[in-house]
């Protein structure tokens, strides 16, 4: 990005709530890197009147508030928004602002359940799973997923797979790969599910599971490389002193991942 250490506006005593990724923003700069990095998942629960109420107030910069004010419960192109707020503090370089340029174009041409497709991907970017889960639920039930593009179905069950493994709920992610293989027959799928189903099951029910499928000894090598990696991993080691800090910043990530 374009690489700021100080700020160049008033840091604000009071941040603002992105609720989406359940955090704090304190400055026009943190704003900017959001909307930049974010893009899917810039809409109402962002845009609105409680972030130009923050903006004048908190920043003190109600010229700014007042040109977002007009685009609010509208229908506005993502630029409307975007520009004014970079532009205050001229926050991208030249290249930068081609780079959103290309992005805000592909944005506009997308079909809306393949926005918000990205949209779940995003949360599961800013480790927002169960937040990415539900939004991977509710394309699911739509029909036209095909129509839109061919293999979207088979992506959404993967995204949805990883997101609930993240969460180490590997009984479900393993249900989302099987669903995702079944969709396009895809090796890489099949991959995905085994490795899961390796993880909640015996080894002799993995192992039946292996001739039931009759499965290839391309993906079998597949499977052994990608045991044998996971197997040489080191364990992380936590310092003398330090496991309740370790407990407690764990605990922090997964309550934020979760929104709880």
């Amino acid at each position: 990005m374009s690489g700021y250490i100080l700020c160049q506006t008033k840091k604000a005593d009071k941040p603002f709530f992105v609720e989406s990724i359940n955090t704090n923003i304190y400055s026009l700069e943190e704003l900017c890197y959001f909307l930049y990095h974010n893009l899917y998942l810039v809409d109402s629960s962002v845009i609105n009147e409680n972030l130009c109420t923050w903006i004048s107030e908190e920043l003190d910069l109600p010229r700014l508030a007042a040109k977002l004010r007009p685009h609010l419960g509208k229908f506005a192109s993502a630029e409307d928004v975007l520009y004014p707020v970079f532009k205050e503090i001229n926050y991208l370089t030249y290249d930068e602002l081609k780079v959103l340029n290309v992005k805000l174009a592909k944005l506009d041409q997308e079909a809306p359940l393949l926005r918000k497709k990205r949209k779940g991907d995003a949360l599961v970017a800013n480790k927002m799973y169960v937040s990415a889960i539900k939004v991977y639920q509710q394309l699911l039930k739509k029909e036209e997923l095909e129509q839109i593009r061919p293999g979207l179905t088979m992506s959404v069950w993967h995204n949805l797979g990883c997101a609930y493994s993240y969460l180490f709920q590997m009984e479900k992610a393993m249900e989302c790969f099987w669903e995702a293989f079944l969709t396009q027959s895809d090796p890489k799928e099949l991959v995905c599910y085994l490795l899961a189903y390796r993880s909640v099951k015996k080894p002799q029910e993995y192992e039946n599971r292996l001739k039931e499928l009759n499965v290839s000894d391309e993906v079998k090598d597949t499977l052994k490389k990608a045991l044998d990696e996971f197997a040489q991993k080191k364990e992380v080691s936590i310092r003398p002193g330090k496991a309740d800090e370790m407990l407690e910043k764990l605990t922090g990530e997964y309550h934020r991942s979760t929104g709880s």
